[in-house]
């Protein structure tokens, strides 16, 4: 078990299989054709991800679902970027094998699915980012981010985001 996996049974956290593409709803296919990360050099950029967690029947399920600022709080919105933050996390194991190998995190772009007038999304994307400096520690987990709004996301997420990963070869 990696240094990063006992820090995160520490924090009660296991994480799921990495997410994938999710279903059309009308012919079932993966809506995306693209991998949970690529690896470049020393870079590892992962793809977005959401708050989403297996179902019994293996699909990924949205479980918050809506727009910050009109039915779901800022609590809301934060739990479920920490959950999308899981997801990361689970796509960098996918990818890397090795969660040890994360040298920094260097940045997150994060979307909210804003109501208008809704200004907080940096009080949202803190459940991902606290979630990634408690799991990596600030010297590692720390990132640049940038915060940005949208008036909607796909599966009616309330977050999503993508990480860019400094990586040991």
């Amino acid at each position: 078990m990696s240094l990063i996996e006992r820090r995160l049974a520490e924090l009660s956290i296991k994480l799921p299989r990495a997410p994938r593409p999710h279903p059309h709803p009308q012919h079932g296919r993966p809506v995306g054709n693209y991998v949970a990360g690529v690896v470049a050099g020393e870079i590892l950029y992962l793809s977005g991800a959401t708050g989403t967690v297996p179902s019994p029947d293996d699909s990924d399920v949205q479980e918050i679902q809506g727009k910050l600022g009109a039915e779901l709080s800022i609590e809301d919105g934060y739990a479920s970027a920490r959950t999308m933050a899981i997801n990361h996390i689970a796509m960098m194991k996918a990818v890397l094998g090795d969660l040890d190998r994360v040298v920094r995190i260097l940045k997150m772009v994060g979307y909210v699915n804003a109501a208008p007038g809704f200004i907080q999304a940096p009080l949202v994307l803190n459940g991902a980012s606290d979630l990634l400096v408690a799991a990596f520690g600030p010297e590692i987990g720390s990132h640049a981010r940038a915060a940005l709004y949208q008036p909607d996301l796909s599966m009616n997420a309330p977050v999503e985001a993508e990480l860019t990963v400094q990586v040991r070869r």
